[in-house]
């Protein structure tokens, strides 16, 4: 008797990953798939997807289960799945991160938010919304978000038994890294423990969200002749966000001194300033803020700041506040 609780047409039970590059998806996808093979005796497969610049790009992970009696000869991408787990919020501008779920699948978010808020920013309309706070569990424990996701996902997957991965996490960390063998043991534990569910009535005769990729702006019909790129290069229209880890610099102006040793350290020029007069009225350039679009989170300005103007707190802004910051400083005023 088969222990999984759907299977398609090939009879496979389907998980795809959507993450951004260095926060572990990779490895996830691997031990999720170990702790099936060897706990349950499925058969299993993973692998994964990403382009050349790994760290802060879209990454997918794929983890294909089935009966031991079937064989698992596809390796194609997973497009229909039936649980999908997201790793950053961020990817929601990039990526359609939840096309191709079945109408009955769950989807995992690691948020800080409430449930109506996820859904929104999905498009999701059906399914079982399943949130975790994997970045606290991991700041909390020193480890890192993939393993309180995977903590997560066990609970979605509930014919998967966690004790099967506490084995492989053992197994992964005991010889190399064994000071943070319990660490991490706790992060998956707490993330299997204090992730919330919400299911959203699905209709009869509802279809398969349809599976969607990106298409490129310039292909063989809509390139110039002769390859011409018209457009000089710039990063104006870049949106860095994807690349953070779940931290931000914070600013409070009332502390700086205008010193721009921040500005000196920022590798993405994130900062606005304006001309002003200082009290003796010579004119001197004021920083206004930080224009988070650009931003990539990795805090080499704290580290600068000879004052505590700059500090580091978790990335809780709303997309829409975050934007409306982005697009203020980037199109009404300030120089970057």
């Amino acid at each position: 008797m088969s222990i999984l609780p759907m299977k398609n047409e090939l009879g496979f039970f389907e998980i795809r990953l959507e993450s951004i590059g260095g926060l572990g998806a990779n490895l996830a996808g691997k031990m999720l798939a170990e702790a099936g093979v060897l706990g349950l005796g499925l058969n299993g497969s993973n692998f994964s997807s990403y382009g050349s610049e790994k760290k802060g790009s879209p990454v997918k992970g794929f983890v294909r289960f089935c009966d031991p009696d079937t064989e698992i000869r596809a390796h194609s991408p997973i497009v229909q799945p039936h649980v999908i787990g997201v790793f950053h919020e961020a990817l929601y501008k990039m990526v359609d991160v939840v096309s191709g779920l079945q109408p009955d699948g769950s989807v995992l978010v690691n948020s800080t938010r409430n449930f109506d808020e996820v859904k929104k920013d999905l498009k999701l309309d059906y399914g079982t919304l399943a949130i975790v706070d994997a970045l606290t569990i991991a700041v909390e424990e020193n480890t890192r978000v993939n393993t309180a996701m995977l903590g997560a996902l066990f609970r979605v997957c509930d014919f998967l038994d966690p004790d099967a991965m506490r084995k492989v996490i053992r197994k992964t960390f005991e010889k190399k890294y064994p000071h943070l063998l319990e660490a991490n043991i706790r992060t998956f534990d707490r993330g299997y423990e204090e992730v919330k569910f919400k299911t959203y009535y699905v209709p009869e005769q509802t279809d398969t969200k349809p599976f969607t990729i990106p298409q490129p702006q310039l292909g063989y019909n809509t390139q110039e002749i002769g390859g011409i790129i018209h457009s000089q290069a710039n990063s104006i229209f870049k949106d860095l966000s994807g690349s953070r880890q779940g931290f931000l610099p914070e600013f409070e102006q009332e502390k700086c001194i205008n010193c721009a040793q921040c500005d000196t350290v920022c590798p993405d020029f994130c900062f606005v300033w304006s001309e002003g007069e200082d009290k003796r009225g010579r004119k001197q350039m004021f920083l206004d803020g930080i224009d988070y679009q650009y931003c990539k989170g990795c805090l080499k300005c704290v580290e600068a700041c000879p004052t505590s103007a700059l500090t580091d707190m978790r990335e809780a802004l709303g997309y829409a506040e975050e934007n409306r910051i982005a697009q203020n400083f980037s199109l009404v005023g300030g120089t970057k």
